[in-house]
């Protein structure tokens, strides 16, 4: 449940408010065909989603987040965040500003159940490795788990885009992104960029 004044945080590991990715994209208002058997209301905000996001959730757009298969409650959690104002993405602040609860808990939902798929990028095998082993290092599958899938708060990392992901690092990294988790930052702070694209393209591939 959200309140009017917080996002009701669950407990244990899985109550770390966490942000990867996503949503960093102006939604455009007019594309995109309406969900089959969906609500006029909640077909018109999908509609609203889908132009950046991709029909399928699956973005194809440059350093735009792929939203399919995010676990709900991330997506609501970070819905919620921008809409009060905390993650502040100024393209996003006019399309979220209205949305009722309800509004937040749809869409969350309707991510969520979407199969994602990998982008076209190139996933490069020697970054895999790398990856793979600084992902090892960093201990990513303890909040992300070993599949990458996310849970809770955490984001799915798996076939998230490369070129989002490097970019969302970069932000953590940095201390830049608003409303962000220090615990996040604390994880790969002192990573260069070449590191960073390494753990893009290890979770790119899984």
């Amino acid at each position: 449940m959200i309140g009017s004044n917080g996002v009701h945080v669950r407990s244990g590991r899985a109550s770390v408010v966490r942000s990867a990715t996503f949503l960093a994209c102006a939604f455009s208002m007019a594309c995109g065909a309406p969900a089959a058997g969906q609500q006029p209301d909640l077909a018109k905000r999908i509609e609203q989603c889908v132009a950046c996001h991709g029909a399928d959730g699956n973005s194809r757009l440059e350093r735009v987040p792929s939203l399919a298969g995010q676990p709900e409650f991330f997506i609501l959690n970070q819905l919620f965040l921008m809409r009060e104002g905390v993650r502040k993405i100024e393209p996003m602040a006019d399309v979220v500003k209205d949305l009722k609860d309800e509004d937040l808990q749809a869409l969350a939902g309707h991510f969520a159940k979407l199969p994602p798929k990998a982008s076209e990028e190139k996933v490069d095998p020697d970054l895999v490795k790398k990856g793979a082993a600084l992902a090892q290092r960093l201990r990513c599958a303890s909040c992300h788990l070993p599949t990458l899938a996310g849970q809770e708060q955490m984001p799915r990392l798996a076939k998230q885009r490369i070129d989002y992901m490097v970019l969302a690092m970069q932000a953590y990294r940095d201390n830049t992104r608003s409303g962000a988790d220090t615990a996040m930052t604390a994880v790969i702070v002192g990573a260069n960029d070449d590191e960073l694209t390494a753990l893009a393209h290890y979770a790119a591939s899984r």
